[in-house]
């Protein structure tokens, strides 16, 4: 039997009774996106440090000041302002949700990052990263107390373009499996060569009673009939 996937499926069902199919994120890409972020944490305090040296004992209390907020609040500002996306999170494609897939909201969000002090013991990450790596859904004590889950986002889809050409209706109706085979020669025509696409083409056009020498155009049309008006 094959090993299991570092990254799985959490299967979880909405109140209006739809399977939602969600993508927890594993230990390697999270630990690249805290990298990310606590790097881009160093970059903001140093600058703001270096422009606050300028005012003496004052410059010290607001650097106090700033170091707290910037340690504390720059993941749940991030969280729940940006759809569950800290920069680093946003950068490998992540987003934390709440365990039935809804927006993380503020209660959650400072549980989950209030409690990385106890993911950090006794050093680097160790109790986190063992909480993470044995858990189904891949969750850090933090997540565990805030009932918050770290997914990939889901990227929308895109159908390829069928190339233009005018609708075609032909005098007899289609299987499914022949319909499937039309719109998926039309939609592949861009990565073929031309002598690839004009086989295909002859080889669709005898069993439709289309003419071999206008396949590829009649195919394309007969594609855009079944799609429809766009």
């Amino acid at each position: 039997m094959p090993p299991a996937p570092l990254d799985t499926r959490h299967q979880i069902e909405t109140p209006e009774g739809i399977d939602l199919p969600l993508r927890p994120a594993g230990l390697m890409v999270r630990s690249l996106a805290f990298a990310f972020d606590l790097g881009l944490r160093g970059l903001l305090l140093g600058i703001l440090f270096m422009a606050l040296a300028f005012l003496g004992n004052l410059g010290i209390g607001l650097g106090s000041l700033l170091l707290f907020l910037v340690s504390w609040w720059y993941m749940v500002l991030f969280e729940v302002l940006n759809q569950g996306c800290s920069p680093g999170k946003q950068i490998m494609g992540l987003r934390v949700v709440q365990d039935d897939g809804t927006p993380i909201g503020w209660s959650a969000s400072l549980i989950r990052n209030l409690l990385r002090f106890v993911d950090m013991l006794p050093f680097g990450y160790f109790l986190g990263a063992i909480s993470c790596l044995q858990h189904p859904n891949f969750k850090r004590l933090g997540d565990l107390a805030a009932g918050t889950l770290v997914i990939y986002r889901e990227q929308p889809l895109s159908r390829p373009q069928v190339p233009q050409a005018a609708a075609l209706r032909l005098p007899f109706a289609l299987e499914l499996n022949e319909q499937r085979a039309i719109l998926s020669f039309a939609e592949r025509q861009a990565e073929l060569s031309t002598e690839r696409v004009n086989e295909l083409a002859a080889i669709l056009a005898m069993p439709l009673q289309v003419s071999p020498a206008r396949a590829v155009t009649e195919l394309n049309g007969v594609a855009r009939g079944l799609l429809g008006p766009a």
